[in-house]
């Protein structure tokens, strides 16, 4: 991980059963609580995507979540992060579901 920057990004991919259990809204949900922004969206794989951006100290809670809690009906088998990365200024203004 780069030591430049104020801000983290990372983009993720989350595999199990993550469609059809709200998964988008309540990443959505987490990430604004936290103050973080970004996107997720679901694929035609079955998996979930995106990218969050932040703090580095709420982007690591938002990266636990995304790999053992997720939405009350999902079950992750597994997140795979990429792209992790310092950042000078958030490229996002807020976290959107993308359909």
């Amino acid at each position: 991980m780069a030591t430049r920057g104020k801000f983290l990004s990372v983009d993720y991919e989350v595999f199990g059963k993550v469609q059809g259990v709200f998964f988008r809204k309540h990443t959505q949900k987490k990430a604004s609580e936290l103050g973080l922004v970004g996107w997720v969206k679901n694929t035609a794989s079955g998996t979930v995507v995106g990218q969050v951006q932040g703090l580095p100290d709420k982007v690591s809670v938002m990266k636990t979540w995304l790999q053992k809690k997720g939405s009350p009906k999902s079950k992750i088998e597994r997140c795979v992060f990429s792209k992790e990365e310092a950042v000078e200024k958030l490229t996002h203004k807020d976290f959107q579901v993308v359909k």
